[in-house]
């Protein structure tokens, strides 16, 4: 269970809307957001609707200026909320299209994918258990991901502009 409000003012001022679970369009709620608060839950906010543009992963707690805070627009326009896992965690990824090539696996966290593993390119990959989140840049830095279980055929498959992977974090309950 989860609990994300938007408010179009900074500081948690003006109109607002709660979202409990995923929201595809959020746009007749709102018209801008500058400020989000997160009761409960993780979620991804997207700039586009339908889980579509750039992808920011939110945790418990304020973010009374998210424009500022976070380096994105004002304009949120979807959201997903990241279902809690208890278990174990893996996944593969490939250094070209439709899981072929080069195989690695994962099982924890990575913080720099390149020293790890010799490979910064990731072509696809396969979810098969839990959640995660891929960063442009080692270090949990830059662009961000969400990966759920399933199979991502090619990059562009999880919203990646570039097959470039700097590192890779398990979404665990924070």
């Amino acid at each position: 269970m989860g609990k994300i409000i938007f408010y179009e003012d900074r500081n948690f001022g003006g109109r607002h809307h709660e979202c409990m679970s995923d929201c595809a369009d959020l746009h007749s709620y709102f018209n801008r957001c500058h400020s989000i608060r997160v009761e409960s839950g993780m979620f991804m906010v997207y700039d586009h609707a339908n889980y579509m543009g750039h992808q920011h992963f939110l945790k418990r707690g304020e973010y009374s200026d998210y424009q500022r805070m976070m380096g994105m627009t004002d304009c949120i326009r979807s959201c997903r909320l990241i279902p809690m896992h208890r278990g174990s965690y893996r996944m593969r990824m490939y250094d070209r299209s439709d899981m072929a090539g080069q195989m690695m696996e994962l099982t924890d966290d990575c913080p720099n994918v390149m020293d790890r593993y010799r490979m910064s390119d990731c072509h696809s990959c396969s979810v098969m258990d839990g959640h995660w989140l891929m960063y442009e840049q080692p270090n949990y830095r830059g662009r961000q991901y969400y990966l759920r279980p399933g199979e991502y055929r090619r990059y562009n498959d999880w919203g990646g502009m570039s097959p470039r992977i700097g590192s890779i974090r398990r979404l665990m309950d924070l």
